[in-house]
């Protein structure tokens, strides 16, 4: 399965013609969904998502569109992008451990770089933008021959072995190779569309890879138009398991859908561009830097800060991180073919009510869960008094707030507990439908939620049933207690 390394990855890190490079620094949610392949139901697999919060089970460009936050910057952009989760593999298949993205620990998030290139072929095609409804995957999920390889889509995936004090490599399969700083995963989509459907039953055969150069070539007749490239590159931490290779022969880490190979990896993409300026920026940010500063188009961003803050709440009831026992999520056998894998058929998981990331068990005490809210050292968003302890429970916060003539209370970082009675700015108050990043479990009560990084969870004084619980509605679900 070992490929020979090609050149240095320059070639597709800095493309030679314009292009815009997005960094989308946090994830939207890792689950097993799929809506172009498995809309409605439970995906075979773990995919990684990146993009609009409009996301869900089912969605389509306007869901998209009403997306109210994205985890990527460029605000006219509330697109989806997601790929397959990677994992480490125990000896044996003993158990299985999701691989951290680059960027993610104690909090946040790992995500993705999405680039944009304006790259026309040799005839240097007028670009289009992706219309309203549009979608596609690339690559394929049960691929594991390295024949796939040779040519598009197959030549098309390709993965990286990261040393940025040497030299890194590229790569056709994932390298039997410990990589000093990472291994990048990266898929090119096609770019050449028939121009008349936006989807289709394979999610394939409206778009097609230019012939000649699979990345730069010429349209073929039967798909003549000709889109603006997008392209894929997620960073595995896989130097993290530097000492936990089992076997010098093989690497210990497998793809969602039990690909060993690499040969398996794939991308999918969910249009949710504002289109006119999708195609103003691909008319006018001719660039090569790669810099988002340097489109006009772009002048208004999410910053790095509500990127992480915005998720939608799983809704598949399993555990997919940390030791996932002696199965992949979605029961996916391991395989290193050449032989085509056949699809996943042994769990049949419902979707199940979204996870909650706040409690209103407290109820009895008159207060309501308002949302989560920013916060920073620099500027309280609540200065009022504060506490913290190592028995910190949303109760103690909300007495203590009380107690102090205080209608707001606000937990964070697990163990304190800050009060007010109004926000210091209208922008560090609670956002509707952004669920942000409250995830830490309370020091005095690992049920509840005491806020996280940056972060505080709000509850606020009802007065008798003057305020109303915090609501969610993600994907049309109610999320709330």
């Amino acid at each position: 399965m070992k490929t020979a390394a090609l050149a240095l990855v320059a070639s597709l890190s800095v493309p030679a013609s314009a292009f815009w490079r997005m960094p989308c620094p946090g994830r939207l949610v890792m689950e097993r969904i799929d809506p172009i392949m498995s809309p409605g139901a439970v995906s075979g697999h773990v995919h990684t998502v990146s993009g609009g919060s409009g996301f869900g089970f089912t969605t389509d460009f306007e869901q998209q569109r009403a997306s109210a936050c994205s985890s990527c910057p460029v605000k006219q952009d509330l697109s989806a992008y997601w790929t397959p989760q990677l994992y480490y593999m125990g000896a044996n298949q003993s158990y299985f451990e999701d691989v951290p993205q680059a960027g993610e620990g104690e909090g946040v998030t790992g995500g993705m770089t999405v680039y944009y290139e304006q790259r026309g072929g040799p005839n240097n095609d007028a670009l289009q933008a992706f219309p309203a409804g549009f979608r596609m995957m690339a690559g394929d999920p049960f691929q594991r021959n390295e024949s796939f390889a040779k040519t598009a889509p197959g030549l098309a995936v390709s993965f990286v072995c990261l040393d940025y004090s040497g030299t890194s490599t590229q790569w056709s399969a994932m390298p039997n190779v410990n990589c000093p700083d990472g291994l990048r995963a990266q898929v090119y989509f096609p770019s050449c569309w028939d121009g008349v459907h936006n989807d289709t039953a394979d999610h394939k055969s409206h778009m097609a890879y230019p012939i000649g150069a699979y990345d730069d070539g010429v349209c073929p007749d039967s798909h003549p138009v000709h889109l603006i490239s997008i392209f894929y590159e997620i960073i595995y931490q896989t130097n993290l398991f530097v000492d936990r290779w089992h076997s010098p022969l093989h690497h210990p880490f497998v793809f969602a859908m039990g690909d060993r190979t690499g040969y398996g990896f794939h991308g999918d993409f969910v249009n949710g561009w504002d289109v006119d300026a999708l195609q103003k920026a691909v008319n006018t940010c001719t660039d090569d830097s790669g810099n988002l500063s340097d489109c006009p188009v772009f002048d208004d961003l999410f910053s790095d800060e509500e990127c992480q803050a915005c998720k939608i709440p799983p809704s598949v009831d399993e555990q997919i991180t940390g030791n996932v026992s002696s199965k992949l999520p979605g029961c996916n056998p391991v395989t290193v073919g050449p032989e085509y894998a056949p699809p996943p058929t042994c769990d049949s998981r419902p979707i199940s009510a979204p996870t909650q990331y706040f409690t209103n068990e407290i109820t009895p005490l008159g207060w309501a869960y308002q949302g989560c809210a920013n916060d920073s050292v620099s500027e309280r968003t609540f200065s009022g008094a504060s506490a913290s302890s190592d028995d910190m429970t949303i109760e103690t916060c909300i007495n203590y707030c009380k107690g102090k003539g205080y209608s707001l209370a606000g937990l964070e970082y697990a163990s304190q507990c800050y009060c007010d009675n109004d926000y210091s700015s209208s922008g560090s108050a609670p956002q509707p439908n952004i669920l942000g990043d409250c995830w830490q479990p309370c020091a005095g009560n690992a049920d509840e939620i005491c806020g996280g990084s940056a972060a505080l969870s709000v509850y606020k004084d009802c007065d008798g049933g003057a305020c109303s619980n915090s609501i969610f509605t993600i994907n049309g679900t109610i999320a709330s207690s």
